[in-house]
């Protein structure tokens, strides 16, 4: 089996695969201050809960934006499940150009999607290569336009609405913090649902306006993907919106480990 680690800002996601089946998903607090024993007791006791173990894990493959979560991550996998992931990081093979200035900026939660997304959905339902834009509602909000041929042109970068309510919070003396969720009516008849209906509808009119802006930007039809986070309430109230795809960057993990460890299958246990 596999073991996929998305290690983000605020949370790392792990998706344990058997073959393309993602067999049980899992959702810890990103820590940077661990050991790699603190790591290993985490990462065993959320596997435990769906009966599996690191006994039971042929490979892994890690994306991190967090540099001081990685180093512990690894040396916990290879300690405790004797596993040599995959990391994705510049110069890894997508099969398609980065056009960023700079490639290594590029954070490896996006090109993971834009990779996945391409994977999945690249072509129209004739067969004809179709442009592609990735937004994944995490920490910050990110845009990832893929050109039809295909190649990463790059995007936007945007504060999430997580961010933008912890702003508001902090830097107001009387205003309570509010579960971030769609209100009845634009219109607040109180300060809690006035305050919904800013951070809520005011996003949705921020993705809303960055997808019109890339759309005339790059001047294809390009369809739309949503991940992470407040993915399917922002799609709801967005016909912008295409495809929510929740486990895009788990998948997109996967298929870069088959792309880059083609042929390399499981590793008998014994010879670790």
């Amino acid at each position: 089996m596999l073991l996929a680690i998305d290690v983000g800002n605020t949370n790392t996601c792990l998706g344990v695969f058997e073959g393309s089946t993602l067999r049980c998903e899992l959702r810890l607090s990103t820590q940077r201050g661990w050991t790699r024993d603190e790591v290993a007791i985490s990462i065993e006791r959320a596997l435990a809960l769906t009966g599996l173990g690191f006994q039971d894990l042929d490979d892994a493959v890690v994306a991190s934006v967090v540099p001081p979560a990685l180093a512990p991550l690894l040396r916990a996998l290879a300690r405790y499940a004797r596993l040599d992931p995959l990391v994705i990081e510049p110069g890894i093979d997508t099969g398609m150009p980065i056009l960023y200035e700079h490639p290594e900026e590029v954070g490896a939660d996006r090109l993971v999607s834009a990779f996945a997304a391409h994977h999945r959905y690249g072509r129209d339902p004739a067969g004809a290569p179709q442009g592609l834009i990735v937004v994944d509602f995490g920490t910050a909000t990110t845009f990832d336009v893929i050109s039809p041929a295909p190649a990463y042109l790059g995007g936007v970068i945007a504060p999430g609405v997580g961010i933008s309510a912890d702003a508001l919070f902090t830097r107001t003396a009387k205003l309570p913090r509010v579960e971030i969720r769609r209100p009845a009516r634009v219109v607040g008849r109180n300060t809690v649902s006035a305050l919904q209906s800013g951070l809520f509808f005011g996003y949705v009119g921020l993705v809303e306006g960055l997808l019109r802006r890339l759309k005339d930007d790059v001047g294809w039809p390009s369809v739309v993907i949503a991940t992470g986070g407040l993915a399917r309430e922002i799609a709801l109230d967005s016909p912008l919106i295409d495809q929510v795809d929740d486990a895009l960057v788990l998948d997109g993990l996967r298929l870069l480990h088959a792309r880059n460890r083609e042929g390399s299958g499981p590793r008998d246990r014994d010879s670790r």
